[in-house]
């Protein structure tokens, strides 16, 4: 079984630190272990990237407190898989690290932080959206619908940022590359580095005509609806990741994620537990005597259950696969507490039958 990974111990920064604490110790292991340095380790600086990517994001950061770092949402509606539970790629990518290029004052590049032999393209926001759902919905899943006004790819040229029929080349600056190479003065030398092309914004491709709607980026603000499956079993406070769907990015970036947190309702009559459900039920003293028949609220609705005889107030009836859906199908249970319900005045006949009652019972 793999062992969920400790990302504040792996930078060394204890789970109060701030987004200044994060990077500086990001920056300084960084630092050490990069494997173009003669002493670098390659798999120790992957793992502190991967620490990096998640707390010094908002977002993934606050996923992470409340999941840990296995935490996989989103299977439904294109959410993500395995490798990295916070989105991306299942390998690692080196070149998300930009935050390093004033550390190394120049040399960031040099060293493979401007994405080595890759073009970096720029990266689509991502969108955060609350749904809030009933605990029959939350149980059982259901289908929300969403209206965004996001950045999204331009409905004229595709995203392609040319004119419709216009052709799209190989940009001439950095021929096809995204990165233009450039010869640096440093305390060291002169250093060769690598930057995005500012003609292409590292994609590499230059339309003959640009799109006269986008102007080129290939992207707008625009409405898009979206009908997105909220899965069986999810509780309040949790985030699903729908892969893709966050805002586009220009000159043909990758688009970010978009995140849906979930608020559960409230519900008079039903409590939930983990995947268990709790109601309860009020009874009459002499139908706790005798037993018989009452009615509570379930999440199919109101149902009829057995009392037991001589069941005592406080005493829980178990409704076996009554609750809340499970990975894999299966069910938690139902549990009704029954309370006994004693009356402060009675007729006299009732009285005498309860003395009755009482003589009996000594």
């Amino acid at each position: 079984m793999r062992m969920a990974k400790d990302y504040y111990k792996i930078l060394g920064v204890d789970k109060n630190a701030s987004d200044e604490d994060i990077k500086k110790a990001f920056r300084k292991l960084a630092h050490q272990h990069h494997p173009d340095k003669q002493s670098g380790n390659a798999e120790k600086f992957k793992e502190i990237n991967e620490a990096n990517q998640v707390l010094s994001d908002k977002t993934k950061r606050q996923q992470y407190d409340q999941y840990g770092s296995d935490f996989v949402q989103g299977n439904h509606g294109g959410g993500g898989g395995g490798g990295n539970p916070f989105g991306g790629a299942g390998g690692f990518d080196f070149g998300n690290a930009e935050d390093l290029g004033d550390l190394f004052g120049g040399f960031g590049d040099m060293f493979g932080f401007g994405g080595g032999s890759r073009s970096k393209k720029q990266q689509g926001a991502d969108v955060v959206v609350d749904a809030e759902i009933t605990i029959q919905e939350a149980a059982f899943g259901t289908e929300k619908k969403f209206n965004l006004n996001k950045l999204g790819k331009c409905d004229v040229c595709s995203g392609s940022g040319g004119a419709p029929h216009s052709k799209i080349t190989d940009c001439k600056t950095c021929g096809g590359r995204g990165q233009v190479k450039r010869i640096q003065n440093t305390i060291l030398g002169a250093m060769q580095s690598v930057a995005t092309c500012s003609d292409c914004h590292g994609s590499g491709k230059i339309p003959e005509k640009r799109c006269s709607k986008c102007d080129g980026t290939g992207t707008h603000k625009r409405h898009e609806d979206l009908k997105i499956n909220i899965p069986a079993g999810i509780d309040d406070g949790q985030t699903i990741r729908v892969t893709g769907h966050g805002e586009a990015a220009p000159y043909h970036g990758a688009s970010g994620d978009l995140y849906i947190r979930i608020h559960v309702k409230e519900d008079k009559n039903l409590h939930r537990d983990g995947e268990d459900i709790h109601s309860d039920v009020h009874i009459s003293y002499p139908r706790a005597v005798l037993g018989g028949e009452a009615k509570t609220h379930t999440l199919e609705g109101v149902v009829t259950i057995k009392i037991p005889e001589g069941i005592q107030s406080g005493e829980l009836i178990r409704l076996k696969g009554k609750g809340v859906t499970k990975r894999g199908g299966a069910r938690g249970d139902h549990y009704v507490r029954v309370t006994v319900d004693v009356p402060k005045k009675i007729s006299r006949a009732a009285k005498k039958l309860l003395e009755e009652l009482d003589e009996e019972l000594d």
